[in-house]
């Protein structure tokens, strides 16, 4: 990969849609990990105003150091970049008590998971609408268009994704010529959404790199003429793609016949 041009392209892809939107700017919420950091430096390299938010809810303080340490990275080379931290775990509780007095949601911790993701996501539109900013989205090609492992309308809940067309084997490599903090690059991957710190490997049952093998090669190989780990893996991927697919694909809309109207 042409890392430098790709770079310059979704700079300037930026760029031009911000202008085009009438926007002032870009809101990105920055958690600790490659994808965010990534995205964060992307936008900063604009020259718009970018404002860059950590939103903590019952997170590792790992997670906030590599957070903490990038925006001051970002903040120190760009004069355009500002920051925010909330502290959302304070109220995240709160909806949690409200939430779970149904009995049936006291064990959907799932629920609760994606509960943070939308909480995260009200945050970064109220701040972008106070300023005029576009949310920007910090998902990569195989969680937004392989296996679907993003919140709906919570962290895919956003108005323009520049990293969505990157494999994490990609995403990883603009990390090291944006010269973003190896901390980051070689944290194990998490969504943040759980008390427990769990990785995304952990919630998937594959690594990205495994995952990215099966995008590719999805939907073209036949997996008879696979065995062991490598067919479970492609089995793993063809599961959860059509199982998630409703995430990317259009609201269903009801259309109603002419002859009914009339």
């Amino acid at each position: 990969m042409q890392l430098e041009e790709v770079i310059d392209f979704i700079v300037h892809w930026l760029t031009d849609y911000r202008e085009k939107s009438g926007a002032k700017g870009f809101v990105v919420g920055v958690s600790g990990g490659v994808d965010s950091a990534v995205t964060a430096a992307l936008s900063a390299l604009t020259a718009a105003p970018t404002r860059l938010v950590e939103m903590p809810i019952h997170q590792a303080e790992s997670q906030r150091t590599r957070a903490q340490n990038h925006i001051a990275f970002l903040k120190k080379n760009h004069p355009n970049v500002s920051d925010l931290q909330l502290d959302l775990t304070g109220p995240f509780d709160v909806l949690q008590r409200v939430l779970t007095q149904d009995p049936a949601a006291e064990t959907h911790s799932l629920a609760l998971a994606n509960t943070r993701a939308r909480l995260r996501m009200v945050t970064l539109y109220f701040e972008a609408q106070v300023h005029g900013y576009l949310v920007v989205g910090t998902g990569n090609k195989v969680e937004d268009f392989g296996v679907g492992f993003f919140t709906k309308y919570g962290d895919g809940g956003v108005d323009l994704s520049p990293i969505a067309d990157l494999y994490k084997s990609e995403v990883y490599a603009l990390a090291k010529a944006l010269g973003i903090d190896e901390a980051i690059a070689k944290a194990e991957p998490t969504d943040g959404l759980w008390s427990d710190n769990r990785s995304d490997q952990a919630q998937l049952g594959a690594t990205y790199d495994e995952l990215e093998w099966a995008m590719k090669n999805h939907p073209d190989l036949d997996v008879k003429t696979l065995s062991g780990r490598e067919r479970w893996v492609y089995q793993r991927y063809a599961e959860l793609h059509e199982k998630n697919a409703h995430k990317w694909r259009p609201i269903p809309v009801a259309k109603i016949p002419d002859s009914l109207k009339n």
